[in-house]
């Protein structure tokens, strides 16, 4: 019996030698056994080129002159249209048909002054006849002349109104007189907003549609003042939506604004590539912008773990000892990533595989210790 309690007793303090627990926060140490099956393997921090990534957010814009506002311009009720938002349409396309009696009215007015301008006409060179036979007067010639070019000009003017709701005062005659109009769209893009229905009286004011013309729709991102120097005209963006991140378009800067408003940010436009249907008006997008390359520290992303929201790597500290490290992670390129507090690792061993392993064990040995 007394044998047996004094291998015991060896036995307990074999264990208690080749122990994971430290009583040093952060800090694992392995036994032989662990550490072979860890499959620890070690680097050190590098000094590489690495592109820099601007990371911005913003939305898709459209400038000014490619948004199309339609009214109908002498106002009347709309009689028929197939438009919806997001519907295509070509430059020259009829879009709606418009009712109302003034165009009646309008046709009439212009006829009619055509047809008293024809007869001023006559009549002022009739009197240009007698009054050079000294058979009429002056004054009577003159007022043949006033009612030719009174009727001109109600006639030219009659003739504009009808070319604003798309008759041509050329080909109007009295057997064509219609009391319906067409509008047509001026661009080929898409439909934005719809803002009438059928039997609606719309006035001069009124927008009935929109319409946005895609080829010069860009992108709108939102830079901080200190990134601003960062970029230039010109300069690579490669943006993607929060939908679809693996979808990416590409874009240049074509004008960086000057004004910086409350919050420190300005505002830089960028023009796509290629134009993509589904990039919308008013979607949010993110940006990506590559930097000028420098030298940064880097690890490779193996070599860190990443544990409630923070990234860590772990220092070896001694014989299969270990201290887990946080660190502040930037860019990344290709399998390396930029640590940003590198100096704190400077000339430090590193451990590039089983990190993971040492997390679990770390935090299994708070666990049995809290325990």
């Amino acid at each position: 019996m007394v044998l047996l309690v004094l291998l015991s007793c060896k036995n307990k303090t074999e264990v208690a030698s080749d122990t994971n627990i430290s009583k040093e926060e952060n800090q694992v140490v392995l036994t032989t056994a662990q550490f072979k099956n860890a499959g620890i393997a070690t680097t050190q921090l590098t000094s590489k080129n690495m592109a820099g990534i601007l990371k911005l957010n913003g939305k898709i814009d459209v400038p000014p002159q490619n948004l199309i506002s339609v009214s109908a311009p002498l106002g009347g009720y709309l009689l028929q249209t197939n438009l919806l938002p997001g519907t295509h349409v070509r430059k020259g396309e009829r879009i709606a048909i418009m009712e109302d009696q003034q165009y009646i009215q309008l046709q009439q007015d212009y006829l009619q002054a055509k047809s008293r301008l024809n007869f001023a006409e006559l009549d002022y060179q009739r009197q240009k006849d007698l009054n050079q036979s000294q058979a009429s007067s002056n004054k009577v010639l003159q007022l043949a002349q006033a009612e030719m070019n009174n009727q001109r000009i109600l006639m030219q003017a009659l003739a504009e109104k009808l070319k604003l709701i798309h008759i041509n005062p050329a080909t109007l005659t009295a057997d064509k007189i219609s009391k319906n109009v067409s509008v047509y769209s001026t661009i080929s893009g898409f439909v934005s907003k719809v803002n009438a229905n059928i039997g609606k009286y719309v006035t001069p004011s009124d927008v009935m549609f929109e319409l946005i013309d895609p080829e010069d729709i860009h992108l709108s991102l939102q830079v901080y003042e200190k990134d601003v120097i960062k970029l230039a005209i010109g300069q690579k963006i490669i943006a993607y939506s929060n939908a679809e991140p693996d979808k990416k378009y590409e874009a240049r800067i074509i004008l960086i604004s000057k004004d910086i408003n409350t919050d420190g940010l300005t505002t830089v436009h960028c023009h796509f590539t290629k134009y993509d249907k589904d990039l919308l008006p008013g979607m949010y997008m993110n940006a990506e912008v590559e930097l000028t390359s420098g030298k940064v520290n880097t690890l490779p992303e193996a070599s860190i773990v990443n544990f409630e929201g923070k990234n860590y790597v772990f220092i070896q500290t001694g014989l299969r000892t270990y201290k887990m490290q946080e660190v502040s992670i930037g860019n990344q390129e290709n399998s390396d990533v930029e640590i940003q507090n590198g100096s704190i690792l400077e000339g430090k061993t590193i451990v590039l595989k089983g990190a993971y392993a040492l997390l679990m064990q770390l935090k299994n040995k708070e666990n049995d210790t809290e325990y």
